[in-house]
């Protein structure tokens, strides 16, 4: 197992404003911070930013790499604002929903309310927004009595084509990741159309003990995922980036820098975790060989990295 302890780890891609809005969301979040920006240069984007941070705990990167991919709800962040987070008092659960109402407030600012903070059947308080980055983050008033979950939880939705997909693709992600488990599942019902009955309303799995959350959406949506939002894969060797690869890559075409696509569409970054290391503590005369080494790569070779960021 890879020595970096978040083996998954979100990647977006902006055109310039990685650091600004890895700032502003550290700003929404508690437990949050930017921890290191390391700036590429020569890239086919120019000069290119890569940003650090951590939401709640859960380590984030960034790009400003462009304009050449754009942000949609496709991939969203669910953040469980679990009441047993907020002590032991009678008042938590109140506590809990101010955190979320003023994390609302935040995000929504110059946002779009895809569900409006409300009360659902689901939960006492929850709402959909997608900020003004073009991130979407789903808020939710966690059942105190359920089970606990990571705060911040990357959520799949299937839709267009691969409406429907959603559980294969979880059963798909279980058998490549090691460390993997079903969590919860709710279904629609019969007279839910366009849904179909069966597909999933909502589900929730952990791959390499990260939870992550997918499900089904039937309904006209004009967006799909794309590599505006996509999942890295720390690997500790050379054996571990071949075997992700292998096991993920669907279109040979999207292969590119370590990123690849599966064949549900979902982007993938496949990267030695020796690489990270690299990048945060080299010179900047090593982060430039190494970044003009891994540009023309599609799989990375962790060996010509190393001999890169060594000058030999």
């Amino acid at each position: 197992m890879a020595s970096i302890k978040q083996r998954i780890v979100p990647h977006l891609w902006y055109d310039k404003e990685a650091r600004e809005a890895a700032a502003f969301y550290a700003s929404v979040f508690p437990e949050s911070k930017v921890t290191n920006v390391t700036t590429l240069h020569d890239t086919p984007s120019g000069d290119a930013d890569t940003v650090s941070f951590e939401l709640w705990g859960r380590k984030f990167m960034a790009i400003s790499g462009g304009p050449f991919f754009k942000l949609n709800p496709s991939i969203s962040f669910m953040v469980n604002y679990d009441p047993q987070f907020f002590g032991r008092s009678p008042t938590r659960t109140e506590s809990a929903r101010r955190k979320l109402d003023e994390a609302w407030d935040k995000l929504s600012a110059g946002g779009t309310a895809l569900m409006p903070i409300d009360k659902y059947q689901f939960s006492e308080r929850y709402g959909w927004v997608q900020d003004k980055y073009g991130l979407s983050w789903q808020l939710i008033l966690s059942n105190p009595e359920g089970a606990p979950r990571p705060s911040i939880i990357p959520s799949l939705m299937f839709t267009g084509d691969k409406t429907g997909k959603a559980e294969e693709a979880i059963y798909f992600y279980m058998s490549v990741f090691r460390n993997s488990r079903r969590g919860n599942a709710m279904r629609y019902g019969a007279g839910q159309e366009p849904d179909k009955e069966g597909t999933l309303a909502f589900a929730d799995f952990v791959l390499e003990n990260c939870w992550l959350a997918a499900m089904d959406s039937a309904r006209e949506h004009n967006f799909a995922f794309n590599e505006a939002l996509s999942l890295m894969v720390y690997c500790e060797d050379q054996p571990e980036i071949d075997y992700y690869w292998q096991k993920l890559s669907a279109v040979p075409e999207a292969e590119q820098c370590g990123w690849l696509k599966d064949k549900y569409g979902v982007s993938w970054q496949v990267v030695p975790t020796a690489m990270e290391e690299m990048m945060r503590a080299g010179t900047p005369e090593q982060v430039a060989r190494v970044t003009q080494a891994f540009l023309p790569m599609k799989k990375f070779d962790l060996a010509v990295l190393r001999k890169a960021y060594e000058g030999k």
